[in-house]
């Protein structure tokens, strides 16, 4: 469907500078509720009033202005806020001097990450506050992602906007002696964000595009801010091979293949040798956490570019320590096929049976596994109810393509 030049450049514009002008805004401000409500205003200004022969020049100051005068009204029309506008007025032109700078506006999103991990702020909410304010996902996607209701989740997600603005909350990145408490938080959001990412298709293109490629770079900025902290490091490496797979996951008829069945002369060897070269730098700060299991695990599937085969045993044995050290669903679901192919699918259907169903109702991922278990048992009727079920759960073209394959697949 064709869109409109100026339809074109506003949404152009939100993919590569949304979550950059918020954070500018939110950190001078202290209010990242009022920065959001003046940039989509602005936002909308813009759908109103660029035209093909008036799209700016500088799209980033055109926005940034229009937020600017938007939120100087909002203010001056709310009495119980009316008297710090003197010092947002300040805040608001000392911002918009930033975008006459030769440099532009600067990226301080890393800044937000760490005030989104704050104490203050309720650990439920914490990641997903990173993902709509840093990354601008909507509420109703951070709420499928963490199985929760629209509803609940943007009432989460509105109760600690209002936090960080009664607490005051400061909008810098952390002393060292503050990163530990915060930093598993910043390290879940940003994979959070990528694993978000990971459903856009792949591009021929060198960098990986949209959220993914956000992530990646928070995670780089991550490592060189703390480059003894082997988390970050772990994180960066499993974002690295995953990319290094990105353009193998589809295949000719635009279905996804899943990571055993893939081309390995697909792969890019340079992500996947800097991947190992990270991985390798993480284990010898010798503190194992959980996003360097999860590498690891992607560095034994590496291996078959050069040796052919899929080291299962290998791979459940790493699942084994992942679920010890964290108790995410998905760990758990993959553990459960690894264990089919290291152990037998007996034993690996034993893994996904103990998984708890109430929490998992409406997860494709659980229920795509737990088919491909039951029809690996022979339970093809139970394996064709539970692929209608992964189907009805996904609007990803790719996805439905191949589990209806796999349905067809299953004996009458």
């Amino acid at each position: 469907m064709d869109v409109s030049p100026e339809i074109a450049a506003v949404e152009q514009a939100a993919r590569d500078s949304y979550g950059r002008l918020l954070t500018f805004l939110a950190a001078r401000s202290g209010d990242v509720a009022g920065a959001e409500d003046a940039l989509g205003e602005a936002f909308l200004a813009a759908l109103q009033q660029w035209s093909e022969d008036a799209i700016p020049t500088n799209p980033e100051a055109w926005l940034l202005a229009a937020a600017r005068r938007r939120w100087i009204d909002s203010v001056r029309r709310d009495q119980t806020r009316e008297r710090f506008a003197p010092q947002l007025q300040h805040a608001m032109d000392s911002a918009f001097e930033a975008t006459e700078s030769p440099d532009g506006i600067p990226d301080e999103r890393l800044k937000l990450l760490f005030v989104c991990a704050h104490p203050a702020i309720d650990p439920a909410a914490r990641t997903p506050l990173t993902l709509q304010t840093v990354l601008g996902l909507s509420a109703d996607r951070i709420a499928s992602m963490f199985l929760s209701s629209p509803i609940a989740m943007g009432q989460r997600l509105v109760r600690a906007k209002a936090k960080i603005r009664e607490a005051g909350i400061p909008f810098r990145v952390p002393p060292p002696e503050e990163w530990l408490e915060r930093m598993a938080f910043v390290l879940d959001a940003v994979y959070a964000a990528y694993t978000a990412g990971w459903e856009t298709a792949p591009e021929a293109g060198i960098g990986p595009p949209g959220l993914a490629g956000e992530a990646i770079w928070l995670a780089r900025v991550l490592v060189r801010l703390i480059p003894d902290e082997p988390e970050a490091l772990g994180l960066l490496a499993l974002m690295l091979h995953g990319e290094a797979r990105r353009s193998a996951r589809l295949d000719r008829t635009e279905s996804y293949v899943p990571l055993p069945e893939q081309d390995p002369a697909r792969w890019r060897a340079d992500l996947i040798a800097e991947a190992e070269a990270t991985l390798f730098a993480a284990a010898a700060l010798k503190r194992l956490g959980r996003f360097q299991v999860e590498a690891a695990i992607q560095s034994v599937h590496a291996q078959r570019a050069l040796s052919g085969r899929i080291e299962w045993e290998a791979i459940a044995l790493l699942y084994d320590s992942l679920v010890r050290l964290t108790p995410a669903l998905g760990a758990r679901i993959g553990r459960a096929i690894a264990v089919c192919h290291a152990r037998g699918p007996v034993a690996g259907l034993a893994v996904i049976n103990e998984l708890p169903v109430e929490r998992l109702r409406d997860h494709q991922p659980y229920w795509a596994a737990k088919a491909y278990l039951l029809s690996r048992v022979g339970q093809m009727d139970a394996s064709r109810e539970a692929y209608t079920r992964a189907l009805g759960l996904t609007e990803d073209s790719a996805v439905r393509k191949f589990l209806r394959r796999q349905m067809d697949g299953l004996d009458p």
